[in-house]
Parts: structure tokens; C-alpha cells; sequence
């Protein structure tokens, strides 16, 4: 019975972790899709890239959780934590992500993001008097001089759009902010019930803004199966089914072993780019994403903390 028992726990195990990995792949590829969109789509904007994918999301997301009984009402001051949660991300941090992403290439806006769980523990720190660890102060040195080497050429010459630095670096300020606010209600709720949630209010956040301020851009867009495509692998893949599998991953080896995976993500932005001809390679980012990795992993080495917690 032991042994039937210890060969399940290896199975989930490692379902968990080709799961985790997907998941790190599709939103790598998130980065790369839609820097797609703008490369080929003449007019289109931010807002009607993610009004279209939260649309997406929503329409798969929502009939699932009613109908799994996972969607449960929201309780008293609950509720405006939940607006204030959609309004830091997705509304907020999408517009800031999506138009960094539109000045500033795919993989280097992977890598930015990937910044986000080196911060956060700062402003734990910070607000809720969260002890700080040696590794995570010398991770978040290492990653930004990784930063450094990619963004700023030879002669100190900077090689990327400040525009779409300054908003990819408005969009980890905002992830930060929401991951705190975040704190208030994820004991309470299903983690896949505050995605769906959080996706939904979002989604009418950015309708009105859609219909309001993009009208005339609205009916200059030409729609094509290209966008199409890549608003509905957006919708679908990034924003439904990787938040899923993470979500089944973080159960099965815990959250340190699963946000490990997201380290993996500038990795395969830089690789789907390549591989379709979206940048060119070049040493300096293998170096300087190398050693943003090593940044990213050396701030989640805890020695003296359960891996599964």
C-alpha cells in the first residue's frame, strides 16, 4: 500500500513539474506573441490586446469555475479588495507590460518581469516586517547588473527604448503593490478563484476604456486570422490554462519548487524569438539573461527552508 501510495506521490510529482515547466514556456511565448501583434498588426494597441485576451480568458475561465462550484460570492469587504486587486493586475499592470513590450523587445521584456520575486520580498520587508535574506539582497545585485549588460551597449550606449523601460518598470512597481493587497484575501479564496475574478472585473475595467478612447482605432483595425490567432493563444493558453497548471504545480511541490520554474521564462521568450526570426542573437544576452538567472535562483536559495513551503 506504501509502495502504490509513494508511486502516485512520484507521478503528481512529476506531473507537477512537466506542468510547471509548460507553464514557464507559454508564458515565455506571452512575451513573443504579442510583440508579434505589433509588429504585425497596423494600429492595433495595448488596450484591445488585452481587452481581447481577458475576453478570451473570461469565456473559457468563468463557465468552468460555475460549473466546477469554485466560484464563490464575495463577502463584504472582500469585494473591494477584489476591485482594487483587478485594478493593480490585470488592468494596470497589463497596460504598463503590454506597452513596454511594444517599445522594447520580447526577451528583454521577460526579463524585466522575471525581476518581479526579487522585489517582493523588499516590500514585505518593508511593510509587513518580513525578515530579509543575504541571498535575495546579493540576487537582486546580480540580476540588475544581468539587466545592465543586455540594455546598455559598448560606449554606455542604451540599446532599448527608455519609454518601455520606464512602463515594464512601472508594471513590476504595480505587481508588487498588488502582491501585497494580494495578501488580504488569498487564504479565503481558491487561487484559481481570484484569477478568474481578477480577470473578469478587469475585463470590464478595460471595455468602457476600449470603447470610449479606441473607437476610430477600432474600425482602422484590420482583424486578421494572424491576430486572431495570437489574441486567442493569449487568452487561452497564457492567461487560462498556464495559471491552472501553475496552480496545480504550487500544490504538488510547494511555492518555492514552483516559482523556481518562473526563472525559466526569459529563457524560452529568447528562444521562441530566435527561433522565429523575431531578434537576432547575440552573446550579450546569453550573458547578461545568464546571469539574471543566476540572480533569480541564487535570491530563492533558502538552505534552512522547507522546499515545500
Amino acid at each position: 500500500m506504501k509502495k502504490q501510495k509513494k508511486r502516485i506521490d512520484t507521478r503528481s510529482q512529476w506531473v507537477a513539474q512537466v506542468a510547471l515547466l509548460l507553464c514557464s514556456a507559454l508564458w515565455g511565448a506571452s512575451f513573443i506573441f504579442t510583440k508579434d501583434l505589433f509588429n504585425n498588426t497596423p494600429n492595433i494597441t495595448p488596450t484591445i490586446i488585452i481587452t481581447g485576451r481577458l475576453f478570451v480568458a473570461s469565456l473559457f475561465f468563468v463557465p468552468f469555475m460555475l460549473y466546477k462550484h469554485r466560484l464563490p460570492r464575495l463577502r463584504g469587504k472582500d469585494l473591494l479588495f477584489f476591485l482594487i486587486l483587478a485594478f493593480f493586475e490585470p488592468f494596470l499592470y497589463s497596460l504598463l507590460e503590454t506597452g513596454g513590450v511594444r517599445y522594447v523587445s520580447g526577451s528583454l521584456s521577460a526579463i524585466i518581469i522575471a525581476l518581479i520575486p526579487l522585489f517582493t520580498p523588499f516590500a514585505m520587508a518593508l511593510v509587513f516586517k518580513e525578515r530579509l535574506h543575504l541571498g535575495e539582497i546579493m540576487g537582486i545585485v546580480l540580476s540588475l547588473i544581468g539587466v545592465g549588460i543586455m540594455i546598455i551597449g559598448p560606449g554606455f550606449i542604451l540599446r532599448a527604448d527608455p519609454k518601455g523601460l520606464l512602463m515594464l518598470a512601472g508594471a513590476v512597481l504595480i505587481a508588487i503593490l498588488y502582491t501585497l493587497v494580494l495578501s488580504r484575501v488569498v487564504e479565503r479564496y481558491h487561487p484559481l478563484a481570484i484569477t478568474c475574478y481578477q480577470n473578469l472585473i478587469a475585463f470590464f475595467y478595460f471595455l468602457p476604456l476600449l470603447l470610449l478612447r479606441e473607437g476610430d482605432t477600432l474600425t482602422a483595425l484590420t482583424i486578421t486570422p494572424r491576430m486572431i490567432s495570437c489574441i486567442a493563444f493569449l487568452g487561452f493558453f497564457c492567461s487560462t490554462i498556464a495559471y491552472a497548471g501553475y496552480n496545480l504545480g504550487i500544490r504538488a511541490v510547494g511555492v518555492t519548487r514552483a516559482c523556481a520554474y518562473n526563472n525559466l521564462i526569459p529563457v524560452f521568450s529568447l528562444i521562441i524569438a530566435l527561433a522565429i526570426g523575431q531578434e537576432s542573437f547575440s552573446w550579450l544576452k546569453v550573458i547578461g539573461m545568464s546571469i539574471v538567472i543566476g540572480g533569480l535562483f541564487l535570491a530563492q536559495y533558502h538552505p534552512n527552508t522547507d522546499k515545500t513551503t
